[in-house]
């Protein structure tokens, strides 16, 4: 029994280790990042509050017979209000004070006068309490999972006009108690239907699992549900790319994981080497770090270096000294990307291969020589997309047949350092060129980024802007509801218990 235990506790370690796999890409937003959100939420809650249906309202109290009906929301004022972050995955959202105005139709009956009309009421003091918990869901995608809400209405008012106005104001308790309990019935509902539905369906334009090109895609899968504190919330994605043609491969992480200390913007993203690695994986497993020039294509200095260097060879192998020339870099294993805090490089492994191709004939090879590059990586953001450019720092080939070839190759060593800036290097450019989108919402897009190099990984600090609003995007994306659904979300009409206000 004892034997067990300490197995146990020597097992123990590695067990939580394992189940804490270390993000590719992280995202941090702070409070700041919350309050420009509160302010478009607010937007969108008092849009919401302003389409809240409430049910028609009749009853009689001895000669006096009533009918409320055509109730509109007019104006809200939702002055105090905050949103703040509350350990350990929830959000709070709470308005003090605020007060919404009415205008409903009115049909009275009091003895033999009947009168028709409309009623201008307010409630005041209307206080909502909101607490919203989010989750990770089944597919990696962050969710608003559940919520709590509580709402009253400290007090209500109902102006009257007309003859029997004096009447009016004498029975309308009936009529404002009635309003007042209707209308608290029914903040709630519209508030759970806007964050369950119409948020979540927000949510779901962040991308999670999708194809960056042809060749390629990205996991942005979260890996567990987020971390709030006070200040902050944490999401830890998995940042992983994979080739199209294996998708269901599974990179293992062993690099650092990044660490976000900072609050001072509204949002950080932090990538870790394993980001880029993955990406420089997965195209070197796609075939395609390979370039291909040949004939015209190369640069006619270089081909007459070429020539002269190969003479030789060429004349022993072939006449046919005048055949294009055809050069093939192709990369021998995937590069690998090293961040410090100096800066960000990759070191790339790779083959060219000389050939002459005369026409109508195997094509004759000259020389394979092994190449060993080191490229300065300059990594930006640009709107949602994160953006990497290459610069050759330093270059050195060598052959693989023997050490007096290499002797040979030196003189080609600045031609072809040469031939990698201005070729090579626009083509690999052109195609990082596009970047990869980082996982925001639809709308949302940074602004003022700084780039900050870390020992292992490195941070984005950014601020927020919307492009779009809430409102726009949801209604962009609104779920159509089924029949079914349409008929379940009814909500049956109360019944008038004053008791209860």
């Amino acid at each position: 029994m004892a034997a067990g235990s300490c197995l146990l506790l020597l097992l123990l370690p590695s067990l939580v280790t394992a189940s804490h796999s270390p993000p590719g890409c992280k995202i941090r937003i702070t409070s700041k990042g919350l309050d420009l959100v509160k302010q478009e939420g607010l937007r969108f809650v008092e849009q919401e509050l302003q389409n809240i249906t409430v049910s028609d309202l009749h009853g009689n109290e001895g000669q006096f017979q009533y009918n409320i009906s055509q109730v509109k929301v007019t104006d809200l004022q939702l002055a105090f209000s905050d949103l703040n972050f509350q350990p350990q995955q929830h959000l709070v959202f709470n308005i003090n004070d605020a007060s919404i105005s009415l205008r409903f139709r009115r049909q009275l009956l009091y003895w033999f006068f009947y009168d028709i009309g409309s009623i201008n009421a307010s409630a005041d003091g209307v206080h909502i309490y909101t607490v919203l918990r989010l989750a990770k869901d089944e597919a990696g995608r962050l969710k608003i999972s559940n919520m709590t809400c509580n709402a009253s209405i400290a007090r209500m008012h109902a102006g009257f006009s007309g003859t029997l106005r004096k009447v009016y104001e004498f029975l309308s308790t009936f009529i404002v108690t009635g309003m007042r309990f209707l209308l608290s019935q029914q903040i709630c509902p519209s508030l759970e239907h806007a964050s369950l539905v119409l948020l979540n369906s927000l949510l779901d334009t962040v991308p999670v699992r999708n194809y960056v090109d042809e060749h390629i895609g990205i996991d942005y899968s979260l890996l567990r549900d987020p971390s709030v504190s006070t200040d902050t919330l944490d999401l830890d994605f998995k940042g992983m790319f994979f080739p199209r043609v294996r998708e269901d491969q599974e990179l293992e992480n062993h690099a650092v994981e990044p660490v976000i200390k900072e609050t001072e913007r509204m949002v950080y993203v932090a990538f870790s080497e394993y980001f880029f690695d993955s990406a420089m994986q997965s195209y070197f497993q796609a075939g395609v770090l390979t370039i291909e020039l040949q004939g015209e294509k190369v640069p006619k200095d270089l081909e007459v270096l070429l020539r002269a260097t190969f003479f030789g060879t060429i004349f022993m192998l072939s006449p046919s000294v005048d055949a294009p020339l055809r050069l093939v870099l192709q990369v021998s294993a995937p590069p690998r990307c090293a961040i410090k805090p100096s800066g960000t490089s990759v070191s790339v492994s790779a083959f060219l291969n000389i050939s002459l191709v005369p026409p109508d004939r195997p094509p004759v090879q000259l020389s394979s020589m092994a190449m060993e590059t080191k490229l300065s990586a300059k990594v930006f953001l640009q709107g949602k997309a994160l953006r990497v450019q290459l610069d050759l720092r330093r270059f050195r080939i060598y052959s693989k047949q023997s050490a007096l070839e290499s002797l040979a190759l030196f003189s080609l060593q600045a031609p072809l350092k040469t031939l990698l800036q201005l070729t090579i290097m626009p083509i690999i450019n052109e195609r990082t060129k596009k970047g990869v989108q980082i996982p925001l919402p639809e709308g949302m897009d940074f602004t003022r980024e700084v780039v900050t190099n870390h020992a292992g990984f490195l941070t984005v600090g950014a601020d927020l802007h919307f492009s779009k609003g809430l409102r726009e995007v949801i209604e962009k994306y609104r779920p159509v509801p089924t029949a079914a659904a349409y008929s379940s979300s009814q909500t049956a009409e109360p019944t008038l218990d004053p008791s209860s206000l």
